[in-house]
C-alpha cells in the first residue's frame, strides 16, 4: 500500500462524498445483518408453533395457532423484504458516492499527469518513449481507478460486514463463532503470500504493455519507412515476439488469480462445515436452537462473496500499486527549465549571448562552445553552418527549451532564466525543422498560432507564406483534413503552413529553423521578401544552410563545430570567409 500513499490527497479532496459512501455501506450491511435474525426468529417460531399444533390436535385452539402462525410468518416476510429493499437502496447510494468519486479522481489524475507532462523539459522527451507516456496516462490510470472505486468499495463492504456479522455471531454463540473463525488465520497468510506474487507480476505486465504501446506507435508512425525497406514481416515478427512475452506474463498472473479464488472458497467451505457440525452438536445438547444454526449458516454465506473477493481486491490493489509507482516515477521528474518570476516583458533593446556553451545531457555532445554575439531589436540575423554546427541549438536556447551549460543569455540586460517562460514565448514565433502539424484541418493548424484569428487573417497569413493558392485548389480548401503529423502534405507545403502559423501569431521575434529547405529558390525569395516587409522593425532569426543572395541581413553568424567562425555582413564575409563564400555561390547556382 506504500505506493498508493500519493493518492491520499485525492481521497481527502472528496472526503465528504467518501464519508457518505462509508455511511451508506454500513447502513446497507446493517439491514443485511438484521435479515438472518428475522429468519432465525421465524424458523424458531414455526418449529415451536408446529409442535404446539401437534399437541393441540383435536382441540379448538389448533385453528387459532395456525392463524397466528400465518400472521407471524407474513409479518416476518414483510420485514425481511423491507430490510432487503433498504439494503438495496443504500447500496445504490454507495455506488453513487464511492464509484463516482473514483471517476472524479481518475479525471483529476489524468489532468494532473497531462499538466505535469507539459511542464517537463525537452530533455525529458528525448529520453522517454511516447508509447510509454501514453500507457501511463491511460492504462496505468485505469488500473488505479479500479483501486479507488471497486477495491475501496468492496474493502469497506468486507470490513463493515465482517464486523457486523462477527459481532452478531458472538452475541448469539461465542463458542460456535470460534469454530467458524478458525480458518481465518490461514486466509490471512495466503492473502499475504499471493498478494506479493500479484504485485511483482503486475509490474512486469505494465512494463511490457508500455513496450508494446511504444513499439506500435513507432511502427505506425514510421510505416512509410517500414514499407519502403520491405520490413513488414520482420517488424510483424518482432511485434509478435513482444506480444507473446506479454501473453506469457499475463497468463502467469491469471494462474495466480485462478489459484486464489478456489482457495478462498475452500476456506469458506471449511467454515460452513464447521458451523453445521459443531452447531448440530450444540442443538443436540440444547445449547442453541435450530434457528440459531440457520442464522449462523446464513452469516457464513453472507461472508462468502466478500471473503472470496479478497483475492480479486488484492489483485486490483497490487496492480494499482504497480501502476501508481510508474505514474509517480514521472511525477518525480521536475522541470529542468524552472520558470522565471518576471512577468512584465517588453523586448525593446537587445538579445545577447555571453560565452554560451551547451552540452546535451543525454549524449554528452558539445553543441555550442563559448558563443558570444549581440543583436538589437529589429535586426535581421542569419545563422548558417553545416549540419551539427549548433544552429538549431541556438534556436533552442532562444526559446529556452534548454538552458546553457555555462554562460548567459540576456534580454534587455536581464538573464533569460529570470523571465516568465509563457510570457517570453508569446513574443516568439518559431518554425521548427520538423514542421509538426496536427491531424486536423489546415485552417485549424494555422489558427494554432492564434486562437482568435479570423478566416480572412488565416488566408492572409497563408498568402504571405506562399501556400494560399495551393490550399484553395484543394477540394475542401482550408477545411481539408491532413493526416497525422501532416503526412498528406509535401515537405514544402508543411514548411509553408508552419510559417503561416508563426506569422499569424504576429510575434516580436520570429525564428526560422531551416524552415525553407524544402522549397525552391524562387519561392524562398518570395517568402523572404514578404518577411522583409512584414517584419520591418521586428527581429528575425533565419537559421539555414543556405542564404538567398537578395536578402539583406544586419548580421550573418557563421558556425563551425559549435563555435562562431565569422560574424559580420555579407560584403565583408564573402571576401573574408571561404565557407561563407562557398554557401553563397552554391545558393546563386540553385536560383539560376
Amino acid at each position: 500500500m506504500g505506493d498508493l500513499k500519493s493518492l491520499n490527497k485525492y481521497l481527502w479532496r472528496y472526503r465528504g462524498r467518501l464519508a457518505l459512501g462509508i455511511l451508506f455501506v454500513i447502513l446497507s450491511n446493517l439491514f443485511a445483518v438484521v435479515q438472518p435474525k428475522m429468519i432465525s426468529q421465524a424458523l424458531d417460531l414455526v418449529l415451536q408453533d408446529i409442535q404446539s399444533i401437534q399437541m393441540a390436535s383435536g382441540f379448538e385452539s389448533r385453528n387459532d395457532i395456525i392463524s397466528n402462525l400465518a400472521s407471524n410468518l407474513l409479518t416476518y416476510g414483510i420485514l425481511v423484504i423491507c430490510f432487503a429493499l433498504l439494503m438495496g437502496i443504500f447500496m445504490y447510494f454507495t455506488r453513487q458516492t464511492i464509484i463516482v468519486v473514483s471517476r472524479l479522481i481518475e479525471y483529476d489524475l489524468r489532468r494532473d499527469i497531462y499538466h505535469h507532462y507539459s511542464t517537463l523539459s525537452q530533455n525529458f522527451y528525448r529520453k522517454s518513449r511516447i508509447g510509454d507516456l501514453m500507457n501511463r496516462i491511460m492504462e496505468d490510470v485505469s488500473k488505479v481507478r479500479m483501486y479507488l472505486g471497486p477495491a475501496v468499495l468492496y474493502s469497506i463492504n468486507l470490513a463493515s460486514l465482517t464486523i457486523l456479522v462477527v459481532t452478531s455471531m458472538v452475541e448469539v454463540s461465542p463458542q460456535l463463532s470460534l469454530y467458524t473463525l478458525i480458518p481465518l488465520p490461514f486466509l490471512s497468510i495466503s492473502i499475504y503470500y499471493v498478494s506479493s506474487l500479484i504485485h511483482r507480476k503486475s509490474t512486469m505486465i505494465q512494463q511490457q504493455l508500455s513496450m508494446l504501446t511504444s513499439l506500435s506507435q513507432e511502427i505506425y508512425s514510421g510505416i512509410r519507412v517500414v514499407k519502403s525497406f520491405v520490413k513488414e514481416k520482420q517488424m510483424s515478427g518482432y511485434f509478435t515476439e513482444n506480444c507473446d512475452d506479454y501473453k506469457d506474463k499475463s497468463m502467469a498472473l491469471v494462474q495466480v488469480n485462478a489459484f486464489f479464488q478456489p482457495l478462498m472458497i475452500l476456506i469458506v467451505g471449511i467454515s460452513t462445515i464447521a458451523v453445521i457440525y459443531f452447531g448440530g452438536l450444540q442443538i443436540n445438547s440444547g445449547a442453541i436452537s435450530a434457528g440459531t444454526l440457520v442464522e449462523f449458516i446464513i452469516y457464513v454465506n453472507m461472508l462468502t462473496w466478500p471473503v472470496t473477493s479478497m483475492g480479486w481486491i488484492a489483485s486490483i490493489i497490487q496492480q494499482a500499486a504497480a501502476s501508481q509507482r510508474r505514474i509517480d516515477e514521472f511525477f518525480d521528474h521536475q522541470p529542468a527549465i524552472p520558470n522565471g518570476d518576471i512577468g512584465q516583458i517588453s523586448f525593446s533593446e537587445s538579445i545577447e549571448f555571453k560565452n554560451v556553451s551547451f552540452v546535451y545531457p543525454d549524449t554528452g555532445i558539445k553543441a555550442l562552445d563559448n558563443v558570444s554575439f549581440k543583436i538589437h531589436k529589429g535586426d535581421k540575423i542569419a545563422i548558417i553552418g553545416k549540419t551539427g554546427s549548433g544552429k538549431t541549438t541556438i534556436a533552442e536556447m532562444l526559446l529556452r527549451t534548454f538552458d546553457p551549460t555555462s554562460g548567459e543569455i540576456m534580454v534587455d540586460g536581464i538573464n533569460l532564466k529570470k523571465l516568465d517562460l509563457a510570457v517570453w514565448r508569446e513574443l516568439v514565433g518559431y518554425v521548427p525543422q520538423d514542421n509538426f502539424l496536427f491531424s486536423d484541418t489546415i485552417e485549424n493548424n494555422i489558427r494554432f498560432g492564434r486562437d482568435q484569428a479570423t478566416e480572412q487573417e488565416i488566408e492572409t497569413a497563408a498568402a504571405k507564406s506562399m501556400i494560399h493558392k495551393e490550399i484553395s485548389e484543394l477540394p475542401k480548401a482550408y477545411q481539408t483534413r491532413i493526416g497525422e503529423r501532416g503526412v498528406s502534405l509535401s515537405g514544402g507545403q508543411k514548411q509553408r503552413a508552419s510559417i503561416a502559423r508563426a506569422l499569424i501569431k504576429d510575434p516580436e521575434i520570429i525564428i526560422l529553423d531551416d524552415a525553407l529547405s524544402a522549397v525552391d529558390a524562387n519561392t524562398e525569395q518570395e517568402i523572404s521578401s514578404v518577411l522583409d516587409k512584414e517584419f520591418n522593425g521586428r527581429t528575425l532569426f533565419n537559421i539555414t544552410h543556405r542564404l538567398n543572395p537578395s536578402t539583406q541581413y544586419d548580421q550573418i553568424i557563421v558556425l563551425q563545430r559549435g563555435q562562431i567562425a565569422a560574424i559580420g555582413q555579407h560584403e565583408t564575409l564573402y571576401y573574408s570567409n571561404k565557407f561563407y563564400r562557398y554557401l553563397m555561390d552554391h545558393a546563386v547556382l540553385e536560383s539560376s
